[in-house]
């Protein structure tokens, strides 16, 4: 059996997280301290571990508290012991920039500890000098080599530079040093032999570095996109969700990018980021093992051996003979977020819900729906469901207390898989027809006209919608 990693990123990836995720699974902190301690670097940090909740879930935030930034001790052991908690832990360590996830990153230091920062600007020669003296696992050794070349071309690219002057200050020397190396520690404890990535979330918005302000997706982690061809997403969520450490880690490993390949699941691991953002800031690590010789990217199932597996555990597929798809495409689709507003209203006139439809949809909403439900003391009355992107939530929001008698709104926040689209136009007898076409990468999968303007032309015509409608899909299909 494969042990397959895949790595389930909806608020993307940083370093910090990947050793999060990791720790969470399973891998001991201990372990990862005495085997970073051979780089020859851990006077210049401490590390620490810790179970946090984003948006109610549990998962494992990894610090990595650098010396400079950490409180001078007196020598008066009781006054230390008596100061605040909050005087004497840094507080998140994450405004070093393109380390830690989703904060700001802006970090100012005195004239003595700009110093100490300054000596742990490192260039990519010497972090490999380093790496390849700690005598660490080969895989290791390997894996952060590569990570950092990775990372290195990147920046060069960016700055036009070769890749071995590239001056580390951007990325925290240090810090990222502990990223990439003890993520590929924790993989090689796990024992890893595959490695898959979900497609990434974009961000937005902007972040303080060294040299001013960047927007968001930075140039590094952009040009490693591009190197690599990463499925992208945004979804709608204005921070910095992918750094440039977890990014060079997600595209060294890699096999590809996309759904989950299939897989016997055996452990979740849950790295939190440090902000609350819309959804949980979480980097989920699956592990799980797949049998030799299957492929991760098969789009389609024999059905024949499907049904011998279901038939010898006393169960029947069904007796189709057509082929059963995996639950997977093999062609990555588009990935987005979404808010979902939900009430019940049971005294208010039909006519009202009417007219909620033309407003939620003129705010924004993407999709508006009822359904009849039965209330308290038997009461009849509706189930108003509204779909929008995050940014229109509030808009919607105004609209159903407006509009509606309801005192709440349940919201939820959840991520969808959407199809490609394209609009092309036929020509039938009565008039052109706007249809649309939906793709999983260059395969067609739904082809549809578009309902108003068969509904116009059957006004217009005074034929039947139905004919209209056959008429476009047949034009369609004759003109492919």
């Amino acid at each position: 059996m494969n042990k397959i990693a895949y790595f389930d990123c909806p608020t993307g990836i940083a370093g910090d997280m990947c050793i999060g995720a990791l720790l969470h699974a399973g891998v001991p902190l201990d372990y990862l301290i005495e085997k970073l301690n051979l780089l020859g670097i851990s006077t210049e940090y401490q590390l620490r571990a810790e179970l946090v909740h984003r948006n109610t879930q549990q998962a494992t935030k990894f610090y990595v508290d650098i010396a400079a930034d950490l409180p001078l001790k007196s020598n008066n052991p009781a006054a230390d012991s008596a100061l605040d908690p909050s005087e004497t832990e840094s507080p998140t360590f994450d405004n070093r920039h393109h380390h830690h996830h989703g904060e700001e990153h802006s970090h100012s230091h005195g004239e003595a500890d700009a110093e100490i920062s300054h000596s742990h600007q490192r260039h990519l020669p010497e972090i490999e000098q380093i790496i390849v003296s700690a005598k660490l696992p080969p895989r290791v050794e390997a894996w952060s080599l590569a990570v950092f070349g990775k990372l290195a071309d990147a920046e060069a690219a960016v700055h036009g530079i070769p890749a071995s002057e590239v001056h580390f200050h951007e990325v925290g020397a240090t810090d990222a040093i502990i990223d990439i190396v003890g993520t590929c520690l924790g993989l090689d404890w796990l024992d890893i032999d595959e490695f898959y990535f979900s497609p990434m979330p974009t961000g937005g918005g902007t972040v303080k570095a060294a040299h001013g302000k960047l927007a968001v997706p930075t140039p590094a982690v952009m040009r490693l996109w591009e190197t690599h061809r990463v499925p992208v997403y945004s979804n709608g969520i204005d921070r910095e969700l992918c750094t440039p450490t977890g990014t060079a880690i997600a595209c060294t490993f890699a096999a590809a990018f996309g759904p989950p390949p299939p897989m016997q699941l055996r452990a979740i691991g849950l790295g939190a980021g440090s902000r609350n953002l819309a959804i949980p800031n979480i980097l989920r690590l699956w592990i799980g093992e797949k049998e030799e010789g299957s492929s991760a990217t098969d789009s389609v199932t024999d059905v024949t051996d499907v049904r011998k597996r279901e038939e010898g555990r006393g169960k029947f597929l069904n007796n189709t003979q057509f082929p059963i798809p995996d639950f997977q495409l093999p062609i990555t689709n588009s990935i987005e977020t979404i808010a979902v507003l939900e009430t019940q209203i049971d005294d208010l006139s039909p006519q009202a819900i009417g007219y909620v439809f033309d407003a939620l949809f003129a705010a924004g909403a993407l999709d508006v729906f009822t359904a009849p439900i039965v209330m308290k003391k038997s009461r009849l009355g509706v189930l108003l469901t509204a779909i929008c992107h995050p940014e229109f939530q509030d808009a919607c929001e105004a609209v159903i207390f407006r509009e509606t008698t309801t005192l709440g709104i349940r919201i939820s926040t959840q991520q969808r898989t959407i199809l490609d689209r394209e609009i092309e136009k036929v020509t039938t007898e009565y008039g052109e027809v706007q249809i649309k076409v939906a793709k999983s990468g260059k395969t067609i999968v739904n082809v549809q006209p578009e309902y108003e303007d068969c509904a116009e032309i059957a006004r217009v015509k005074n034929v039947s919608w139905r004919e209209v409608h056959r008429l476009a899909l047949q034009s369609w299909y004759d003109r492919t």
